[in-house]
């Protein structure tokens, strides 16, 4: 209900009224009126939100861990996607959003959704989805979540004290929550099983990448560490094994790399692109690949990934930068001949075919906003529209991660289930006794049947081997793959 009007002050002689706004007890502050079409709303002011990411027991606790042939997996979850709403959207009816921005799924399952009570419009059930949209307007999607699985390979710690954190990071697990990961994350993780929260995190690897990952415990430890970031003081020293025969001596690459797409992680050597550089040394040749050790000056994405396919030799088993969608060289001396709109179709219906998208570290929501207004040219001057036809991701529908306006971040929450009772397994894990087996009746993927990969799969042969920085220096185990009598199976 709206707040009842407040009465025009007292007129005082000639002089013309004044508005004088009355303070309401505690309790009886206005609230979000009934969300018709045409009629007026109260939108209340945005609140000031901790933008960074702070997770708690309450987090933890919206579902479980189980294992299952080598791979970590997430038991499905009801989630709320939160966001204020985007200067583009003010005016515009929230149908017509759902339709020009959220086309992951059919308009239909917005209805149904609006109808189970899953669309809040500032803290109120959307009952209409023609509403007219307002500036500060606070929009929230409960949807029923499925994260990918992961490969069940423990974390090691190489160092934890009072400064910091450090990790021996498995491949296929990201640092921080992103895309489909939220609880198979380094971070989620390292809070819900070691009780490390709070975490600064100082340097990422991509999700593909293990090797050694670097926390502060505090601000002013990772803004110590960041400025050696800054100014190349810290050493970073990794290992690959690469394609083929890789040259004795030591090789330099300082070809500029640009991204083909943000969103996708997916870049390219180009002279329009930034400088960087990366030193190469072989430590082994088996007959069919090459050991190397990688030493990057800059801090490009998948700089070393990049520089090794240009130098033709890619990574063994990169899914990106060691496939034929480069064409017949696979990128070797940034021959490719396709632009970024055609490089970008042709891993989207790849990656779509093998119903794998998570290798390109993308949900599908994601892909449909890439793709949504681009055009790729032809020969014939004819235009056509990229599309995707996929099956219905499980992201939610109210964010759009890359919006740079602090008062639109994406933020979090944990109300969208009633509370179920949390009590802790053998092994000493949080875990939810309700709900794990609910099947949600809106959500796609509780009626799709996807194979799991094999933990090999789930591996590539990058490994962030030593960091090393003023006056700390950290190092992990040579990968198995890395060593000189590793046969691949």
């Amino acid at each position: 209900m709206e707040g009842r009007p407040i009465p025009e002050p007292e007129q005082r002689g000639s002089s013309p009224p004044v508005a004088r706004k009355r303070r309401l007890p505690r309790g009886q502050e206005k609230r979000p009126g009934p969300l018709e079409e045409g009629e007026k709303r109260y939108v209340p002011p945005p609140k000031k939100r901790n933008t960074g990411i702070s997770f708690g027991e309450a987090h933890f606790a919206e579902t479980s861990y189980y294992f299952e042939g080598g791979l970590r997996k997430v038991r499905p979850y009801y989630f709320d996607y939160q966001t204020y709403c985007k200067g583009r959207w003010v005016g515009k009816r929230l149908l017509d959003v759902f339709r020009s921005e959220f086309r992951g799924r059919p308009i239909e399952y917005y209805r149904a959704a609006a109808k189970a009570g899953r669309l809040l419009l500032n803290k109120q059930p959307v009952k209409d989805l023609s509403v007219i949209l307002k500036n500060n307007d606070f929009l929230e999607n409960t949807i029923h979540r499925h994260e990918p699985p992961v490969t069940a390979q423990t974390i090691e710690f190489l160092e934890d004290n009072n400064e910091v954190v450090v990790v021996d990071k498995p491949s296929s697990l990201p640092v921080h929550p992103c895309g489909g990961f939220r609880h198979n994350t380094v971070i989620f993780i390292l809070g819900k099983e070691h009780n490390l929260k709070e975490l600064h995190t100082v340097h990422r690897l991509d999700r593909l990448t293990s090797g050694v990952l670097i926390f502060a415990k505090s601000a002013e430890v990772s803004k110590r560490i960041d400025e050696q970031v800054r100014q190349r003081q810290l050493e970073k020293e990794y290992v690959c094994r690469v394609v083929g025969e890789f040259p004795e001596n030591e090789v330099i690459c300082e070809e500029p790399i640009s991204s083909v797409s943000y969103k996708m992680g997916l870049c390219r050597v180009d002279p329009k692109g930034k400088l960087c550089k990366t030193v190469f040394q072989r430590l082994s040749y088996n007959g069919k690949t090459s050991v190397v050790k990688c030493f990057p000056y800059t801090g490009r994405t998948h700089q070393i990934r990049v520089h090794l396919q240009f130098l033709g030799h890619p990574i063994v088993n990169d899914p990106i930068y060691n496939n034929e969608i480069w064409g017949p060289e696979k990128g070797k001396g940034g021959s490719v001949n396709k632009t970024d709109e055609e490089l970008l179709q042709s891993f989207v219906e790849e990656y779509v075919s093998k119903d794998s998208l998570g290798i390109l570290d993308i949900v599908e929501e994601d892909l449909k906003a890439v793709l949504a207004d681009k055009k790729l040219e032809t020969p014939g001057n004819d235009t056509k529209s990229l599309q995707v036809t996929t099956a219905t991701d499980n992201s939610g529908n109210i964010e759009e991660s890359e919006d740079k306006d602090k008062s639109q971040i994406l933020m979090f929450s944990q109300n969208s289930v009633p509370q179920a009772h949390v009590q802790k397994t053998e092994s000493g894990e949080m875990c939810l006794t309700e709900f794990h087996n609910e099947v949600d009746p809106l959500c796609e993927e509780c009626k799709t049947v996807r194979p799991d990969p094999s933990p090999k799969e789930l591996v590539m042969y990058l490994h962030a081997l030593r960091y090393k920085g003023m006056e700390f220096e950290y190092c992990s185990k040579m990968p198995a793959w890395a060593q000189d009598d590793w046969e691949e199976t």
